[in-house]
């Protein structure tokens, strides 16, 4: 009886293993987590595990199997027929250009073919390869954006010459944008971290009727990493770390994925810390001396200095270091087959921020500032999303997305000669409510109904005050008295509160064409006080503003043939005045900043079109995008007067009186060519040219924050575990006719300056070359190896402040267990 029983162990176990498949990467033969296996009744499906394998014994020999996998083309093959292939399958990676599906453009999943709208996506796969130290690096390798730097721990993304309060982010789903985001150049895109982001979706161009106000130029969608639930408990690992030279980067980051049928977990920590950066040494622009750091201020919160001191090393730009850490929880509860539902906490921190374009500013042949820095910069977020899937004739599937945000911003400064330092303090609370829903309204989804309501609510704290430092030996010992310091919005409070619903059609009018059309109703409410009038009396210290909007938007996307697309949209956009633009008070460059009550709502209206070629089975494609923006009503900073004066006393000195104004027209035209695909089995290429110009109607000044033209091209190689490529970046020369001379957002200050003819040059134009390259050891762990700016090529981005990293080598190392 033994015996018997024995044998029948074996018999059992010999089917079992007999019945495991295990679905490798063609090429690499790495083992594909993952992956969907189901049967052509689709009445049951499972999973592999992360070794690739799974078991098949719940299928018949006669079922029909596929296996899909989001990046890999989908594979089927009859079950009995595995066994001519000894139970492995081979997966092949899907070209980049196949129908990719994107999320962004109507919040809900929708085929590119379908969408008219210019959009631009980034994998976590292509974030690892990239190594960017900070998000908004991840951006400034993009095609269409630039980047502007103030200082090292920060970047404002630029999309069709609009930055800061005129681009929308948005992460999981949430706007990041608030009541105090600004004009001008804006540095929160950095409190996401890279590391965490699974999916980065940017589309270009106005997209107020899906994203309500403040998606004037364009939106950047950060998805963050999402656990999976699974039939069986499965624990992942991973540890991510990173090197770079030319500011002894360090960055850890570390993850914990626990699946099991009824809930999933995902836990990330990641911590960098960045060291002062170093310019290019090459200066083939011909400008000796720009840039250039020759003395900096080591004074600190603790340590006190008359006097600058010299910098022993010119090319390192003292007081760019900083830290900062990110963390991320996500839990996933299945409520039933058809709801699930998504808890989401995020925590940004940095350390202390040194504003080195305040740090380098000079006033009398002398720095200006000993102390000029923003304070930890903290960015609370906690939401709970609710996806579901009635399967209604009013309702597929939708979600419904509640959340709370804190954002914590401070602002110190101290003038070299003086022991009076003022702090000037914000606090932003921001609750959100909302929902989006599909509905397609044919079994073959050609004709989809999407729609959605949105509510925000912000308060705004600020308040402000001075310390005079008591100093002994060069030491911070404490305080000798208080000073009255101008709060830099209303110190009475402030609220800013938005309604909105819309509505979106997406319908194939037939094979060749789909039509995309939308509605958003929205209305703004904002409610300021000001208390104290020490430094400015205004007309009314008591002020609301109640504004509407209706946006709209139609498109097509026509396919004429299997290798040729043609899309053209035209949109409306509306950004309705926050309490930055309202109510700011503050200096640059000899320029205050005044509050105008006002201000009125900002609107654009939009016309694009592009067309796409595809080749090779559309393993390649080019294409050319092409819109023009009209600007109306829209907001601009002006000189101005308080109580018939054009100047006013700001912090110890006289400054001239300017405001955020409205002007009548203005226009911002442009394009984009881009390139990419596979040359051939191992070969790929991509790459891209944008050109903006920006232009008032009404005074026939440039725009503010229109780029030069820029350009990057691509050369990659991959093959079996080792994938490399090299990259070249180009910008243009901005000539100083074309920078705006009186809003300062382009800061012209920070070209090259000519004593001989007192006047600046502009941005001279350069180009950069880089090398990218990763090896897959095992399926466990992966090597990156990355090489930028290989000349040494010392450059500034348009409108910045801070020189570009120079020759820079970065090490990382991924491991998954």
């Amino acid at each position: 009886m033994r015996i018997i029983i024995i044998v029948l162990i074996i018999l059992v176990s010999a089917n079992i293993t007999a019945q495991q498949v295990e679905v490798l990467e063609r090429g690499s033969n790495l083992p594909i987590g993952n992956v969907t296996i189901y049967n052509d009744t689709d009445n049951d499906f499972i999973t592999t595990n992360k070794k690739g394998i799974a078991n098949l014994s719940s299928f018949k020999n006669s079922d029909i199997l596929f296996f899909k996998h989001i990046s890999y083309i989908e594979y089927e093959i009859l079950k009995k027929e595995l066994e001519t292939v000894k139970f492995v399958v081979y997966l092949t990676r899907k070209a980049e250009l196949l129908d990719e599906i994107v999320l962004s453009a109507s919040k809900g999943e929708e085929k590119r073919s379908r969408i008219a709208e210019q959009v631009v996506v980034t994998s976590k796969e292509e974030i690892k390869r990239l190594a960017p130290q900070t998000s908004a690096d991840l951006l400034a390798d993009l095609p269409g954006i630039r980047v502007q730097k103030s200082q090292f721990g920060g970047g404002s993304p630029v999309l069709r010459g609009m930055e800061a309060n005129k681009v929308l982010l948005v992460v999981d789903g949430v706007r990041m944008n608030n009541a105090i985001y600004r004009m001008g150049h804006l540095q929160n895109s950095i409190t996401v971290s890279p590391n965490i982001i699974d999916r980065t979706e940017v589309v270009f161009g106005p997209s107020s009727v899906v994203y309500g106000s403040d998606a004037l130029g364009g939106v950047i969608h950060y998805y963050t990493k999402t656990p999976k639930v699974s039939a069986e408990k499965q624990v992942n690992t991973a540890l991510y770390s990173r090197f770079s030279s030319i500011n002894s980067e360090f960055t850890t980051q570390g993850n914990i994925e626990i699946r099991n049928k009824k809930w999933a977990s995902f836990t990330s920590v990641s911590y960098s810390d960045f060291g002062d950066l170093k310019m290019g040494k090459n200066r083939n622009h011909g400008f000796d001396d720009w840039g250039k750091v020759n003395e900096y201020s080591n004074n600190t919160n603790s340590y006190y200095s008359e006097v600058p001191i010299e910098n022993s090393d010119n090319l390192i730009l003292q007081n760019t270091s900083y830290n900062q850490l990110d963390l991320l929880q996500k839990l996933v509860i299945p409520i039933s087959n058809k709801t699930d539902i998504i808890f989401n906490a995020q925590y940004s921190e940095s350390s202390n921020i040194n504003r080195f374009d305040k740090l380098t500013e000079y006033s009398d042949g002398a720095l200006k500032f000993a102390e000029w820095y923003y304070g930890p910069q903290k960015r609370l977020l906690i939401s709970s999303q609710l996806k579901i899937k009635p399967e209604k004739k009013w309702l597929e599937n939708g979600s419904i997305t509640a959340a709370f945000q804190n954002i914590k911003e401070s602002r110190v400064q101290r003038k070299f000669t003086s022991l009076e330092r003022s702090y000037r303090k914000e606090n932003v609370d921001v609750f959100s409510l909302n929902g989006d829903f599909f509905v397609p309204l044919t079994k073959g989804d050609d004709r989809i109904l999407s729609y959605g309501f949105e509510a925000t609510y912000n308060k705004v704290h600020s308040n402000a005050y001075g310390k005079i430092l008591s100093v002994s030996d060069n030491k911070v010992i404490g305080f000798d008295g208080d000073f009255t310091v101008q709060s830099r919005y209303p110190d009475g409070g402030s609220s800013y509160t938005s309604l909105a619903s819309y509505v979106n059609y997406r319908q194939n009018i037939n094979k060749k064409t789909t039509l995309n059309t939308g509605l958003r109703v929205i209305n703004t409410l904002l409610k300021a006080t000001w208390i104290d009038d020490t430094f400015i009396q205004l007309p009314d210290f008591d002020i609301s503003s109640n504004n509407s909007a209706v946006t709209a938007t139609i498109g097509f996307a026509h396919k004429p043939s299997e290798n040729w697309q043609l899309n053209s949209i035209i949109s409306s956009g509306f950004r309705s005045p926050n309490i930055d633009d309202v109510g700011k008070i503050r200096e640059k460059s000899g320029q205050v900043t005044v509050p105008n009550i006002a201000l009125k709502p900002e609107y654009v209206y939009s016309f694009e079109t592009s067309v796409l070629k595809f080749f090779n089975s559309k393993k390649f494609q080019t294409g050319l995008n092409i819109y023009y923006t009209l600007l109306d009503n829209y907001i601009t900073r002006d000189y101005f007067e308080v109580n018939n004066a054009s100047t006013i006393m700001y912090d110890g000195e006289e400054g001239i009186v300017v405001a955020n104004v409205n002007k009548d027209n203005a226009y911002i035209l442009g394009g984009t060519f881009s390139f990419k695909g596979n040359i051939n089995d191992t070969w790929y290429t991509k790459g891209s040219l944008t050109y903006t110009k920006g232009k008032t109607y009404d005074t026939e000044q440039p725009l503010s924050s229109i780029p030069p033209m820029f350009a990057n091209l691509e050369f990659g190689f991959e093959k079996d575990r080792f994938q490399a490529n090299i990259n070249w970046k180009f910008n243009a020369k901005k000539r100083i006719e074309d920078y705006n001379l009186i809003e300062g957002i382009d800061n012209v200050e920070q070209t090259p300056y000519n004593a001989l003819t007192d006047s600046y040059y502009g941005t001279p134009e350069w180009n950069t070359f880089g090398i990218n390259s990763n090896y897959k050891l095992n399926n466990k762990l992966t090597f990156f190896v990355n090489l930028d700016n290989i000349f040494d090529v010392h450059y500034k981005e348009f409108a910045s402040s801070i020189s570009a990293p120079g020759r820079n080598i970065s090490i990382s190392v991924n491991l998954t267990i």
